[in-house]
């Protein structure tokens, strides 16, 4: 036996429902396919809707589901448990509330259970907004008898009429009957193109959506008027699930709840907590052994492994589930991690012939040789003694690696390769464009956000106390003021964060290095800067990962505070901030190493102190791009190590737990509640909502400049980009398909402001990498020496060119070595590194004309540098076009052929009433025999088909 219940919307002002005789709504006719909320109990209804995928009938499907929270009285639960018991012919059953959200009578006498303030205007306002959306045109139906406790799900279908009519609104494009043959390459690049095929067929998805089309449909913005043009012959899978919840949620935006005076839409409705969630259903499971074919098995299958890293990702399927969105993202990311493997490749060649060389480098081989018994001013005052700069050979052989001519050509290459990686991507996304049917395609406004209308009603509401009449309002820069005021005053103070971090890790160094000096061991004092260097380093890895969450939370608050209209701007705003912060917090410490460590040490007797006791730090003798290479590493693999994989898998795993031991304490105890098994939507209810796609660019967008902005120091970055960009396209695409509630599809046609940050870096990376090259090594004073004082043509002499003398005799008091003996012998002349007089000399310690000469060099070098790898960047930008020769034919093609198909149709309509006049003239001129007055009748009806061409 089957017992169907239906249960009829009533009026608004009623406040419940009476259980209506089913029969007797049979007899009078129920139309089934009305707006109307079902309720439905049968002796397996879980399996008829495929578990939560369908409504009870087992035929429309579920497009979107709105979830809230409910108080129940246990009187209502104890009712439904008698209910359960009495039905003998319900083994499991679930029982659907009505919709609009009233109140069943009960029949036993309880009471209503009683409902505070809160809950009941939530109620309410839940009551308005669902009858609203029946009037739209979609139908609901409610479950609260789930196994989550305390939770109801409202789910939303839209029939074949209201998709139509959205889909017309939205100007989707579809694809019509009319077929066309993409235009193939031809001799030469045919076959190449075939053994390319070939070759790559191990690593292409073993997807439908993946292989080459030779083929496409033509496709065009929806029209109720024109549906004879679309192929309806599957009514189900003309509009995709991805399509199905973005119609549906365009309606949510856009109906509103209107009680007492407060115009809120679904944005504004979370916000509030009327409701708790809403959310599209993902397609059904990706893992067991019973599991249907669907679109989220095959990506868990073919993209969300790690067995697949060696595999091309599966795009137009990413889209198809995901939306445009979301695809371009990992469309942009694949290219991103392809490009980087050329990069990768010329990085290694050139680190391995830095190691080729280095016993080939003269001046690590002078700094290496005892012989010359170079001897080395302290390093800090009175506990330091001197040196002998044979002890720093390590280093200097270890400066080489990456301080060599190649790296110049390197930071070249690198310039170029970001202005190809650019192009790359724009004719990559104009393909895709194309493929997606995204030409022609134009961001309209968004509806505003909830917290703006909230701010404008507010404001509205304050005039209208004062007023009466009042115009529809807006937020003015004069309403903004205080929130930019505060936005400009918490950025700048962030910024001053930031350096006084860095200033105390700098404080840090200094002091920790002189006290190793003071209790080391001789032979431990010669790793004294490299243990200094990475502790600081580590220190500084550890702030910049705990203020980049900190600053994150900051700049949304700033955004928020904000109030921007839409969500497009929202985002954007935030983008700004949020990249502003982190990038000044992620580069500070590594700026300060390349550009400012040694620049102001003065020299011995004369030494720039900090606080009047702690000396400033100096470069080791080989220069600070070794140093700045270790920062950098140690920066750049902390981040994607801690911050862009463990945080990713860990948080999102600890909030599942910590939001599974909450509803597992909220669970019944009731055993045949604990046996069902959970619905679709309870199971969506129970992931991650999806927070947006700014944390992923962002993560990338900062490794794209620790690859581009210092690559001159650190050849091997492309390297351990690309192995962290493997891992992380899978890492991100098995959080998107195992992890996260399915979001809901949103077209763009490209990344959206991240491509404007993304030429920006490659522009600054060329003036950084000019100045790190020319200030922070010794390129430049390694072309000086070699041109203009070297006695041979070669670099012997180098390193005591670049060394001045001290005599001892000139210390500040208090400030030399307390054991001048510690190297064995009595010391009167000291070096350091720097362009000075020497002590007898007239001027001495003065600035000398070497170091003018030098720093001449660096700038034009600077100036020569930035301007050629500009120029050549602009050139690669030039020569390449934007769009590729194939897709702008194609383009072209596709109108050519709408307007050929619209000519047809027109031509059909011609000849159509070229029939219907022959057929009137044929009637008229037998008319004309008996009637003048029939013969003026039918004149007139000629005349209104002439005039019927017009009106089409």
């Amino acid at each position: 036996m089957r017992v169907n219940k239906k249960y009829s919307c009533l009026p608004a002002e009623e406040k419940g429902i009476h259980i209506i005789n089913i029969r007797a709504i049979e007899d009078i006719g129920y139309d089934q396919h009305e707006s109307t909320l079902l309720n439905s109990l049968s002796k397996n209804p879980d399996a008829d809707c495929k578990y939560g995928l369908y409504f009870r009938d087992g035929k429309r499907k579920v497009d979107y589901i709105l979830v809230y929270h409910y108080k129940k009285s246990s009187a209502a639960r104890t009712l439904t448990r008698r209910v359960h018991h009495n039905d003998s012919s319900a083994r499991s059953t679930k029982q659907d509330q009505p919709l609009p959200g009233k109140g069943v009578q009960l029949e036993m006498g309880e009471s209503e259970p009683h409902v505070d303030y809160h809950e009941d205007d939530k109620r309410f306002r839940r009551e308005e907004y669902e009858g609203n959306l029946v009037e739209a045109g979609l139908e609901l139906e409610r479950d609260e008898d789930t196994k989550i406790h305390g939770i109801g799900f409202v789910k939303i279908h839209a029939p074949w009429n209201v998709l139509c009519r959205e889909a017309e609104f939205l100007k989707l494009k579809m694809p019509t009957k009319k077929m066309y043959q993409i235009n193939q390459t031809h001799g030469l690049l045919k076959k190449i193109n075939s053994v390319i095929q070939k070759i790559t067929e191990p690593i292409q998805p073993k997807v439908a959506e993946h292989k080459p089309q030779t083929v496409k449909r033509l496709s065009y913005p929806f029209s109720r008027e024109k549906q004879h043009l679309f192929d309806l012959s599957d009514r189900d899978s003309f509009f995709d699930s991805k399509t199905r919840s973005t119609i549906v949620y365009e309606i949510l935006k856009r109906t509103t709840c209107t009680k007492a005076k407060y115009s809120m839409g679904i944005t504004s409705l979370l916000a509030n907590g009327v409701y708790s969630a809403a959310y599209p259903l993902h397609d059904g499971d990706y893992e067991g052994e019973n599991v249907e074919p669907n679109d989220r098995k095959l990506l868990c299958e073919e993209w969300a492994s790690y067995g697949v890293f060696y595999k091309y990702q599966p795009i137009d399927l990413v889209r198809k589930y995901f939306g445009e969105k979301i695809g371009l993202y990992f469309a942009w990311l694949g290219v991103y991690t392809q490009m980087l493997i050329p990069a990768s490749i010329v990085g290694i060649i050139v680190f391995l012939y830095g190691c080729a060389t280095v016993d080939e480098n003269i001046p690590s081989m002078e700094m290496c040789d005892q012989r010359n018994n170079i001897t080395m001013c302290p390093l800090c005052d009175r506990t330091c003694s001197y040196w002998k700069m044979s002890s720093a050979c390590a280093t200097a052989r270890a400066s080489h690696l990456f301080d060599n001519p190649a790296t110049v050509f390197f930071s070249v290459f690198m310039a170029l390769w970001a202005a190809t990686f650019m192009e790359h991507w724009k004719r990559k996304q104009m393909r895709l464009n194309y493929r997606w049917d995204l030409t022609g395609f134009e961001e309209e406004e968004d509806h505003p956000r909830a917290e703006y209308e909230a701010k404008v009603l507010e404001k509205s509401l304050r005039k209208e106390h004062k007023h009466k009449e009042t115009d529809k309002e807006k937020l003015t820069w004069k309403d903004r003021f205080p929130a930019y005021l505060t936005n400009f005053v918490g950025i700048i103070f962030m910024v001053g964060l930031t350096f006084a971090i860095v200033f105390g890790v700098i404080i840090y160094r200094i002091s920790t290095a002189a006290a190793l000096a003071i209790s080391s061991t001789p032979s431990g004092r010669s790793s004294v800067r490299v243990t200094v260097t990475a502790t600081a380093v580590i220190i500084n890895l550890v702030v910049i990962i705990i203020l980049d969450e900190v600053y994150g939370c900051i700049a949304r608050w700033l955004t928020q505070i904000e109030v921007p209209k839409t969500d497009k701007n929202f985002e954007e705003r935030l983008i700004f901030k949020a990249f502003l912060l982190k990038f000044v917090n992620a580069y500070t410490p590594i700026f300060y190493v390349a550009f400012f460590k040694g620049r102001f040490v003065g020299r011995p007797g004369d030494y720039v102190y900090i606080f009047h006791s702690f000396r400033m730090e100096e470069c080791a003798p080989g220069g600070c791009l070794m140093e700045l290479c270790i920062q950098l590493s140690i920066i750049m693999l902390g981040k994607q190590l801690i911050q862009n994989n463990l945080f990713e898998i860990g948080i999102p795993k600890m909030k599942k737990f910590i939001r599974y031991m909450k509803l597992k304490r909220r669970r019944s105890l009731d055993h045949e509640e604990h046996m069902k098994k959970k619905q679709r939507y309870e199971v969506d209810y129970n992931l991650e909502p999806f927070a947006g796609l700014t944390p992923e660019y962002m993560e990338m967008i900062i490794q794209f400049g620790f690859v581009t902005l210092f690559v001159a120091s650190f050849p091997l970055a492309p390297l351990f980009a690309l192995l962290n960009n493997i891992i992380e396209i899978r890492l991100d695409a098995k959080k998107f398909v195992t992890e996260l509630r399915r979001p809901v599809a949103v077209r763009a046609k490209d990344i959206g402001i991240w491509y404007n940050i993304l030429r920006g870096i490659g522009k600054l990376a060329v003036i950084i990498n000019a100045f790190v090259i020319s200030f922070t090594s010794d390129f430049i004073p390694r072309l000086v020496y070699l041109y203009m004082y070297s006695e041979n043509g070669t670099m012997h002499g180098f390193v005591n060119h670049t060394l001045s003398s001290f005599n001892v005799s000139d210390f500040q008091a208090g400030t030399a070595p307390n054991d001048p003996m510690d190297l064995g012998y009595e010391v009167q002349i000291c070096r350091y590194k720097d362009y000075r007089e020497p002590p007898w000399s007239e001027n001495k310690y003065d600035i000398s004309k070497d170091f003018w000469a030098v720093l001449a060099a660096r700038l034009a070098f600077v100036i020569v540098f930035q301007n050629l790898v500009m120029f050549m960047s602009d050139f690669v930008d030039w020569i390449i076009p934007d769009i590729p020769k194939d897709i702008s034919q194609q383009i072209h093609k596709e109108k050519v052929l709408m307007v050929e198909v619209f000519m047809r149709e027109e031509q059909g309509k011609l000849q159509l009433l070229e029939t219907w006049k022959d057929k009137d003239k044929k009637k008229g001129e037998n008319c004309n025999n008996h009637s003048p007055r029939l013969s003026r009748s039918h004149s007139g009806s000629l005349s209104s088909c002439h005039s019927y061409p017009l009106d089409v």
